[in-house]
C-alpha cells in the first residue's frame, strides 16, 4: 500500500530563502492591515462629520423656505380677507346702482324734451327732472368708486396668485431640502453602525473636544434676557436633537436657541445664518452667558454660551441638547441679543 505522507521539508539554502521569504510575506500582510483597517475607518469618521455639516447646512435652508412658507400663509390669509371685504363693497355698490336704475327705469324713460311737451304739468316735471339730474351725478360718483374698488380687487387678486405661487415655490424647496436631509442622515447613520464599538465612542468623543481655555469664565449674563435664555437652554438639557423642530419635545440647532430666547421673551429668526445678525457682534475672548456662539465660516451651526468655556446646543441626530466646549467646531462669530 503506498504511503499518504508528504515528503519531507527539504534543508539548506533552498528552504531559508523560502522560509524567510514567507516571513516577510506575513510580515507584510500584518504591516498592510494597519493602514487597511485604521484608514478606511479614518475617512468613515470624516465621512461622518461632512454628512452630519452638510445635513445641518440643508436643515437650516429647510428652515428658511418653511418659516417663507409660513409667512406666505399669513399674507395670504390677510389679502383673502382684504379681498372679502373688498367683494363685499363691490356687491353693496352693484345692489345700489341696481336700485338707483330700477327707479329711474320706472319714473319713465322718455326724452326729457318730449316729457316736457307732454307733461300736465311742468312745474311737476322741473322738479323730477331736478330731482334725476341729483340721482345721475350720484350714481357717476358711484360708478367712479365702484371702478375703483374693482381695479383695487383685482390687483389684489394678482398679488394674492403671486403669493399662492411664491408659497408653492417655497414649500417645493422645503420638500426637496427635507429629502437631502433625510438621505445624508442615513448615510451618516450606516456609516456609524458599521464602525466597531469602540470607533464609534472615540468619534463621539472626538466630536465633543475642544479647546476651553479660549476665553475666561464669562462671568454673568449680559442682561436680564439673556439670564432667561440660558435657564430654558438648560432646562431642555437632555431633550433629543429633532432636525427642523423648535421645541419644546425636540430642538435642532437653531431651534434650540430661538425657543429659549422666546421664553424670554425675545423673537429670534429661524435660522443659524439670520441669527447671526440678531444682535450685536462681540469678541469670543469677551462671551458671556446667553451669547449666541456660530459656527463655521457659513453660520450652518448655533450654541448658546453658558460660561466657563461651555456651550449648550443640539448636536446632530441620536445626540440629545448637551453641553460642549466652545471650542469644538471653528467658531465664526458670536452674537450678544
Amino acid at each position: 500500500m503506498g504511503s499518504h505522507r508528504r515528503t519531507a521539508p527539504s534543508s539548506g539554502p533552498e528552504r531559508g530563502t523560502a522560509l524567510a521569504l514567507g516571513l516577510l510575506s506575513v510580515a507584510a500582510t500584518a504591516l498592510g492591515a494597519v493602514p487597511a483597517t485604521a484608514a478606511p475607518q479614518e475617512d468613515t469618521r470624516a465621512e461622518v462629520d461632512r454628512l452630519h455639516h452638510e445635513a445641518e447646512k440643508a436643515t437650516e435652508a429647510y428652515n428658511a423656505a418653511d418659516e417663507r412658507a409660513d409667512a406666505l400663509r399669513r399674507e395670504i390669509a390677510d389679502a383673502q380677507d382684504a379681498i372679502a371685504r373688498k367683494q363685499q363693497r363691490v356687491n353693496t355698490m352693484r345692489e345700489a346702482l341696481g336700485s338707483l336704475a330700477g327707479s329711474q327705469y320706472r319714473s319713465g324713460g322718455l326724452d326729457p324734451a318730449l316729457a316736457l311737451l307732454l307733461s300736465e304739468d311742468p312745474e311737476d316735471y322741473l322738479r323730477k327732472a331736478s330731482v334725476l339730474d341729483r340721482i345721475g351725478v350720484h350714481r357717476t360718483a358711484e360708478l367712479k368708486r365702484l371702478r375703483g374698488t374693482l381695479r383695487s380687487l383685482s390687483q389684489d387678486r394678482a398679488e394674492a396668485a403671486k403669493r399662492l405661487g411664491a408659497l408653492e415655490r417655497s414649500r417645493k424647496a422645503a420638500a426637496t431640502h427635507k429629502r437631502t436631509v433625510e438621505k445624508k442622515l442615513a448615510e451618516a447613520r450606516r456609516m456609524l453602525a458599521a464602525l466597531p464599538a469602540g470607533e464609534r465612542a472615540a468619534w463621539d468623543r472626538a466630536s465633543r473636544s475642544g479647546r476651553t481655555d479660549l476665553l475666561g469664565p464669562g462671568g454673568a449674563p449680559a442682561s436680564g434676557r439673556a439670564a432667561a435664555a440660558v435657564a430654558a437652554a438648560r432646562s431642555a438639557l437632555g431633550r433629543p436633537y429633532v432636525w427642523g423642530a423648535n421645541g419644546p419635545a425636540g430642538f435642532d440647532c437653531s431651534g434650540l436657541t430661538q425657543w429659549a430666547y422666546a421664553q424670554a421673551g425675545v423673537a429670534l429668526p429661524r435660522t443659524s445664518q439670520a441669527q447671526r445678525y440678531a444682535g450685536r457682534q462681540v469678541p469670543l475672548s469677551e462671551a458671556r452667558p446667553g451669547d449666541l456662539v456660530l459656527y463655521r465660516s457659513d453660520a450652518s451651526h448655533v450654541a448658546m454660551y453658558m460660561g466657563d468655556g461651555q456651550v449648550i446646543h443640539a448636536p446632530y441626530p441620536g445626540a440629545p441638547v448637551r453641553y460642549d466646549p466652545v471650542g469644538m467646531m471653528p467658531v465664526s462669530s458670536v452674537t450678544r441679543v
